[in-house]
């Protein structure tokens, strides 16, 4: 990357050592390579992205501070896609293109019904969720055009008014009362070890369960202190 643009996705997921080493790099100007023993200098610019908070994680200590204000240079903050559903609909279009281009797919355009209904939808998993919305209505629906039916099918809305669900069973164990980010690590402790269970304990099926891979989950386990071995030693995980 040297002369240019260095790009490091969720860079809350490098381990302390990591940090260290690139706040190093950041603060020299210079690296050493492996197995090198003089500096080599860098001339490059560093983007950094994260979906987590990094000034929580700072003062929870799990992010090292000099690194966090060494990135922080410019910060830019990418709105969720609930706070902008006006382009909605422009997304949903691009990506029906795209994965029509990609994948071979008959290409369908999304009825205005259908673009109102997903302009209001609050979009938990934001754009990974969209995405996932198209492919699946271009693989699984026919026609020319994408219903507001097809639609309220794939967001399971019929399934839900057919065996409604308690309110409290969706927030059991889940302190409404915390902050956002205390909130859904409680939902993702929750969740991991119910799938863990599922998976009787194996940390490899619990990765293709939640479509996580390995490595991330082993931090994301270790973030949550779950333990994949249930505290049994010598068990294959």
């Amino acid at each position: 990357a040297n002369g240019g643009t260095l790009f490091l996705d969720e860079v809350a997921d490098l381990d302390g050592e990591s940090q260290l080493r690139l706040s190093s790099v950041l603060e020299r100007r210079a690296l050493i390579r492996c197995g090198g023993h003089e500096a080599v200098p860098v001339d490059l610019r560093v983007i950094a992205a994260s979906a987590h908070d990094l000034a929580a994680l700072v003062a929870a200590g799990r992010f090292r501070d000099e690194l966090y204000y060494q990135l922080k240079v410019v910060p830019l903050v990418v709105p969720s896609l609930r706070e902008r559903a006006d382009d909605v609909p422009e997304l949903l279009h691009y990506h029906a293109d795209w994965f029509a281009n990609r994948d071979q797919l008959p290409y369908r355009k999304f009825a205005l019904a259908a673009q109102n209904r997903l302009r209001n939808h609050g979009w938990p998993g934001n754009l990974r969720e969209l995405r996932n919305l198209v492919q699946r209505l271009l693989v699984l629906g026919g026609g020319s055009d994408i219903s507001l039916d097809e639609v309220e099918a794939a967001l399971g809305t019929e399934v839900a008014a057919a065996s409604p669900v308690e309110p409290t069973a969706v927030g059991s164990g889940i302190d409404f009362a915390l902050p956002l980010r205390e909130a859904r690590e409680q939902f993702e402790r929750a969740y991991l070890l119910h799938q863990l269970a599922q998976a009787g304990g194996s940390v490899g099926k619990l990765a293709k369960a939640v479509g996580m891979e390995r490595t991330h989950l082993y931090r994301k386990l270790k973030d949550l202190d779950i333990d994949p071995r249930g505290g049994k030693s010598g068990e294959d995980a």
